[in-house]
């Protein structure tokens, strides 16, 4: 009994110090330490806001043992940002709160940080279709095709990026041809004459949305009208000049006509022939007035030409009794 309560002051402090020494050696092998990680951010936010374009990321302090703060990562901590109760505006500041899945982990919240917060709104919107006919052509009727009856389409984003906007698909080629389908066409979004890139719509918080992405195009055209300069040509003579004369020249009055008609076959009209002429009887100069034939589906500015034959003697050759 006196082993144990002689000098218990000192069996006491000799046993505090060597609790204390052994803290110590455990104390310098698992020092308190502090590490910063790069985690995702979370997002609550009412049913009528959309942040626009709000960080994703957010960098925390934490503190801990060693050998704790060490095996620590982004999966072991949870940012938050509650956005419920904000009211829409630039540059609203919110605060991020972090928590940590594992224990002996103190967080050091990050700085409230500013975001543009607004109205969510649902746009709906007809599909326009916008082609270009190439030379020679015109567009009579163009449609975008999609389940509804016109196409409309619904963006769900915010209310500022709907103002002036518009929904298209544009056709991509120059129309040429009576009648086109394009089963898989994009929409396209523009504000004003600002396309909105889509990769945009994925970064704010709700993501913004479009309800049909792709779209039928049917498209029907017809050549247009123009107008150009023909060249009037005569034809071989039905009978030549009476025997011991010759044609020595070809009067043409006017020379060319403008012909006006459907581009893609105006296009192939080199010339147009004059009627021929039957010179059988003519020993002298002869001119006829003929109508000039235009092709069918056209016209020109003068229907008739005069066509002179200038006709003299053959010397190498008796004229006729």
């Amino acid at each position: 009994m006196n082993l144990i309560t002689d000098d218990w002051r000192l069996k006491l402090l000799a046993v505090g110090l060597a609790v204390l020494m052994l803290g110590a050696v455990a104390f310098s092998q698992n020092p308190p330490t502090t590490k910063t990680v790069t985690i995702p951010v979370h997002y609550a936010v009412g049913p009528d806001l959309v942040l626009i374009n709000p960080p994703t990321k957010t960098t925390v302090t934490v503190n801990g043992l060693a050998d704790v703060i060490g095996q620590i990562t982004a999966d072991g901590l949870v940012a938050v940002v509650d956005a419920n109760k904000a009211n829409p505006g630039p540059d609203v500041r919110l605060n991020v709160v972090v928590r940590s899945l594992v224990g002996g982990v103190t967080v050091q919240n990050p700085p409230p940080f500013a975001v543009n917060i607004d109205r969510l709104s649902v746009a709906t919107l007809t599909v326009q279709v916008v082609d270009h006919a190439a030379a020679g052509w015109e567009v009579t009727k163009d449609e975008a095709l999609c389940p509804g009856t016109p196409c409309v389409v619904h963006f769900s984003g915010p209310a500022s990026w709907e103002v002036n906007i518009k929904a298209i698909s544009v056709f991509p080629n120059p129309i040429d041809n009576s009648s086109y389908d394009v089963l898989t066409q994009p929409v396209v979004l523009q504000q004003g004459n600002t396309t909105l890139d889509p990769s945009r719509f994925l970064q704010n918080v709700p993501t913004s949305s479009l309800d049909i992405l792709d779209v039928t195009l049917h498209v029907e055209a017809r050549t247009g009208t123009t107008s150009r300069s023909v060249a009037l040509v005569d034809s071989p003579p039905v009978h030549p000049p009476a025997a011991g004369y010759r044609v020595t020249g070809i009067v043409i009055d006017p020379l060319t006509v403008i012909v006006s008609g459907p581009a893609d076959k105006l296009a192939q009209l080199q010339s147009i022939a004059l009627p021929a002429a039957d010179l059988s009887s003519s020993t002298t100069n002869a001119t006829f007035k003929v109508q000039i034939p235009y092709p069918s589906g056209m016209s020109g500015s003068v229907a008739t030409a005069k066509l002179t034959y200038l006709i003299s003697a053959n010397p190498n050759v008796s004229p006729s009794p």
